[in-house]
């Protein structure tokens, strides 16, 4: 048996995440890294790559990620099908202004290694509105499941509010935002059942992107064949009580 869990280097890459645990379903801890290559001058780490090193064989599986370049990847081991054996959820931050997240489940169950997550086709999946109305109202609408939200502006600072809207609280003219992709995937058992849901955030921009007005939280739940929404809710900001 071979367990060499702390490669300094795979296959001329640097190990940048590593986890432990069994996510062959064999009962015997395997090494899970993600590699890749830093520079020197740069903190951005490209050709990123799961691998993993079964504990009973020490044999290499790997794989480059979809998204295969940007910063802090991490890794957590957690059952998200409910087949009582760790999966693999990457995330990597984009690097981009709003916070962006790079996101992957994989399960590797009897060591086929399959993707059950990637935040590119939930981005495309996941699409909403948001559209200013009279009356210092923000509507954001979450076409995936068909569902409205309002979000109240009266405590926004006057400044803001006049540049947007007359004395009668009227449109100025047309202000649409936008909701950003994921912005942090978090792994929460909610049921305390020992399966894990998914926690997705995605921030939600009024007129610019420091324009925050909030942000959608999904919650994901595995259905036996993919991630589905099991339960959405909009977050606001408060201010501050005079």
């Amino acid at each position: 048996m071979q367990n060499h869990y702390h490669y300094s280097n795979i296959r001329n890459s640097t190990v940048v995440a590593f986890a432990r645990g069994d996510v062959n379903g064999d009962k015997i801890p395997d090494a899970v890294y993600v590699t890749g290559m830093k520079e020197s001058h740069v903190s951005i780490i490209k050709n990123l790559t799961l691998v993993i090193q079964d504990g009973a064989t020490g044999n290499l599986t790997q794989v480059p990620l979809n998204e295969n370049m940007g910063y802090h990847p991490t890794l957590f081991l957690g059952d998200f099908t409910g087949e009582g054996v760790r999966d693999i959820l990457i995330t990597i931050a984009t690097g981009g202004s709003g916070g962006t997240t790079y996101n992957y489940v994989y399960t590797f169950v009897h060591n086929n290694l399959r993707l059950l997550f990637d935040s590119d086709v939930y981005n495309q999946m996941y699409q909403y509105g948001v559209t200013y109305k009279d009356d210092y109202k923000v509507e954001v609408f979450s076409s995936l499941n068909n569902t409205k939200y309002l979000i109240d502006l009266t405590l926004r600072e006057p400044e803001y509010l006049n540049e947007i809207y007359d004395t009668n609280g009227k449109l100025k003219s047309a202000v649409n935002g936008w909701v950003d992709p994921i912005s942090g995937l978090y792994p929460i058992d909610f049921d305390s059942n020992k399966i894990y849901e998914l926690l997705a955030y995605q921030k939600i921009s009024g007129r610019y992107h420091a324009d925050s007005l909030g942000f959608i939280q999904n919650r994901l739940k595995w259905n036996g064949s993919m991630f589905v929404l099991d339960y959405q809710d909009l977050a606001i900001f408060g201010s501050q009580a005079e």
